[in-house]
């Protein structure tokens, strides 16, 4: 991604967020706001709007959303028309909608003459039933990973990363993850400062704490909060000194065996793998977002040494702490 501040367009970048009856509201309201959130900052600087952005829809002006909130939409323009980027939404109504004929061909047509192609959730069966995702990596929200690759076999569907982009098709996962791209999107356009601006303004991650991944052990971890949230806490603020499970289950006041049993219970991961997971989580935030080298960033974060470290990143995120910070790092070329 550009690191720069870009000069904005001469003219703003046309934006059309396609709807449906039964489509995600969030889907909808999460891209519409970061686009229209920078325009806003934009304009107090003196700086003229970077897009026009409208919701359409191949329905009746007002149309429900799975929400039971009715929203406008304007009548799909011309497949021929000009247009900057064309957004997807997601959501229940999203498989009526990719039965559609007539709209799927608008959408393959529209591609057509797109600068760039978006996903927001299940937006991305909408693009598969028009033939935009074959051999393509693509992802969806990750409860629909598995539906997405049988039915459309010859897409690459993968399901941890926040969202991808492979070539002009971008795509998301679930749902808030379609702020994570459009986000993306403005940073692409506009340059990184200004998209950070947007983030703050909307009180979000610019990138999320658990880099790239759709779902992180943190979150996952939340789930045990009432009997080990703390214990978690502590783990995530010492995670470069002893954690080894006669540690932690000094520091939980349990016996090792009972610790053991009743950690995985709660938490669906052993001491030893949560241990580890943790331990990964702060590695790639540390990589994407600093300029740490990758041997302090194994002490720090309790790997031991640098092979070892190595060897959790092969093992979990097949692929080395070198290859990831290449591939996710925002600070430009950073020495290892």
């Amino acid at each position: 991604m550009p690191q720069n501040p870009r000069i904005p367009p001469a003219r703003p970048l046309s934006v059309e967020i396609l709807a449906f009856p039964g489509v995600d509201l969030l889907d909808v309201a999460g891209a519409l706001s970061v686009f229209t959130v920078a325009n806003d900052r934009l304009a107090r600087t003196g700086g003229l709007p970077a897009y026009a952005v409208r919701v359409v829809a191949d329905s009746d002006p007002m149309l429900v959303t799975s929400a039971g909130l009715g929203i406008a939409a304007d009548r799909l323009p011309s497949p021929r028309q000009a247009v900057d980027t064309l957004v997807v939404a997601g959501g229940p109504g999203v498989y009526a909608a990719a039965d559609d004929r007539r709209l799927t061909t608008w959408v393959r047509r529209r591609a057509t003459v797109a600068r760039r192609v978006v996903s927001v959730c299940t937006g991305a069966f909408l693009l598969g039933a028009a033939g935009l995702l074959e051999g393509r990596r693509v992802v969806t929200h990750w409860t629909r990973c598995a539906e997405l690759a049988r039915r459309f076999p010859k897409a690459r569907v993968e399901s941890d990363p926040i969202f991808l982009q492979d070539g002009a098709i971008w795509t998301s996962a679930g749902v808030t993850a379609g702020i994570d791209l459009s986000l993306a999107l403005v940073e692409q356009d506009l340059g990184r400062p200004l998209a950070l601006d947007v983030a703050r303004q909307l009180v979000v991650f610019f990138k999320r704490p658990g880099g790239q991944a759709q779902f992180s052990t943190t979150l996952s971890l939340q789930k045990a909060e009432d009997r080990f949230g703390a214990l978690n806490d502590w783990i995530g603020n010492h995670l470069s000194e002893d954690l080894s499970l006669t540690a932690l289950a000094r520091k939980a006041g349990m016996s090792e065996r009972s610790f053991s049993r009743h950690y995985t219970a709660a938490t669906g991961l052993s001491p030893a793998r949560a241990v580890e997971r943790l331990r990964l989580e702060a590695a790639r935030r540390l990589l994407s977002d600093t300029r740490t080298p990758v041997k302090r960033v194994a002490l720090r974060c309790g790997f031991g040494s640098e092979e070892i470290m190595r060897r959790s990143f092969l093992r979990v995120l097949g692929t080395t702490p070198s290859a990831y910070r290449a591939a996710f790092s925002l600070l430009g070329r950073v020495p290892n």
